[in-house]
């Protein structure tokens, strides 16, 4: 019985509770005191200009209602803008300016009713903006099948690349998917598959703040690029290059477009030494190289393991030394590394990362490389850890015009 009688009571001790609750978040709240009394001024104000911004130091006032202080002045695009810093801190930054010309910032010290002081009129003077100094680093060369564009932004600010090029109507439109959005300190853009003939684009920096650099204009003309001819490859051993193993695997197999064993280039740890691998062989074409394509070999379904390389390098020759020395015949057209995507142990791969690896990597050759018809490729670091390497099939691509 006295557990039936307790339910009601349990229940209107809810309704109590509840209601008290929901009294408390309704209730109005006013500013702490009615205290209308408007806060003397910030002093000893000092200014530290910098890269389209300043840092503005003071003295805060002694009043107690103090809450904070506000900095009003316009951005470079006449846009007013309003900062606030906490009565913790003697410092507000005002950001956004486009040009060095000196500037004006009004300071408020505003008390916990919204009542302001009399306004603290600042000189700034700010420096250059990154913006445009990633505008005047920029530079674009033609690449195979289009262009690169390089830039540099070593204040890593949040800037816009705008890339634009002629509509039907031979006006210059942005285009969305050339342009950059980054803060990056080394900005790097490499556009593919465009046609190659002369294109007209043009190129401007934006900033956070919508201030906007000039316009750079510029014409591109694509190289041409092919396959070189894989029927034209020959093997060309020299002295120190490592020997390949003895049970069906040669180099002239990593261009015959066979997948799978034996048909793939292998190199013998143990007869080749602990020092980087090295194979060599002749394209048949002297060419102007872009890039090189190399499918490792799989053990099973581990792409990254054993001799697949992880770190090596390509070397190119015109007309190389016999001697088998890394001289002054060889140019080294690039260093590369593969990284697995997922991130996982070793002799562990998933989905991911098995069909990243099918579809083959392709490096870049650097384009100030003069043109080659040898290539020798050099294995720093294999996944297991040693210097043999593997190679399943590889591509080269370039030009020979």
């Amino acid at each position: 019985m006295k557990r039936k009688n307790s339910i009601p009571y349990i229940a209107l001790l809810s309704v109590l509770l509840f209601a008290l609750g929901c009294k408390q978040e309704l209730e109005f709240r006013t500013p702490h005191g009615d205290n209308a009394e408007k806060p003397d001024v910030v002093t000893g104000v000092s200014v530290i200009n910098l890269d389209g911004k300043a840092k503005i130091t003071y003295k805060l006032p002694a009043n107690a209602n103090l809450l904070y202080v506000k900095a009003v002045y316009q951005y470079g695009t006449g846009e007013s803008a309003e900062v606030k810093s906490s009565i913790y801190k003697d410092t507000i930054l005002v950001e956004g300016f486009a040009d060095t010309q000196e500037h004006d910032v009004t300071l408020y010290a505003v008390s916990r009713n919204e009542v302001l002081s009399d306004p603290v009129v600042v000189k700034v003077k700010p420096l250059e903006a990154p913006f445009r100094k990633v505008f005047q680093s920029i530079d674009v060369i033609n690449a195979f099948g289009g262009y690169n564009l390089t830039a540099s932004n070593p204040t890593r600010d949040n800037v816009s690349i705008i890339v634009m090029r002629r509509n039907n109507f031979n006006e210059f439109e942005r285009d969305n998917f050339k342009s950059v959005y980054t803060k990056t300190d080394n900005i790097i853009s490499k556009i593919r598959n465009l046609d190659t003939l002369e294109q007209d684009f043009a190129i401007y920096v934006k900033d956070h703040w919508g201030n906007n650099s000039d316009t750079l204009y510029t014409t591109i003309k694509p190289i041409f690029e092919q396959k070189l001819d894989p029927g034209k490859f020959r093997t060309f051993v020299l002295p120190g290059d490592a020997p390949q193993v003895t049970n069906g695997a040669a180099l002239q197999y990593a261009w015959d477009g066979r997948l799978g064993w034996p048909y793939t280039s292998f190199t013998h740890q143990i007869n080749g030494g602990d020092r980087p691998h090295i194979i060599t062989f002749d394209t048949g074409t002297l060419a102007k190289i872009s890039r090189v394509w190399i499918r490792p070999f799989p053990e099973g379904v581990r792409y990254y393991y054993l001799s697949t390389m992880r770190r090596f390098e390509i070397y190119g020759s015109a007309s190389p030394s016999l001697s088998g020395a890394l001289d002054a015949s060889w140019v080294l057209l690039g260093s590369y590394e593969v990284i697995k995507p997922s991130g996982l142990p070793y002799g562990t791969d998933n989905a991911e990362d098995q069909s990243t690896a099918a579809a083959g990597f392709n490096w870049e050759v650097d384009l100030n490389a003069p043109k080659v018809r040898y290539i020798r490729i050099r294995c720093l670091e294999n996944f297991a850890g040693g210097t043999a390497q593997s190679i399943n099939e590889l591509e080269v691509y370039g030009s020979a015009q």
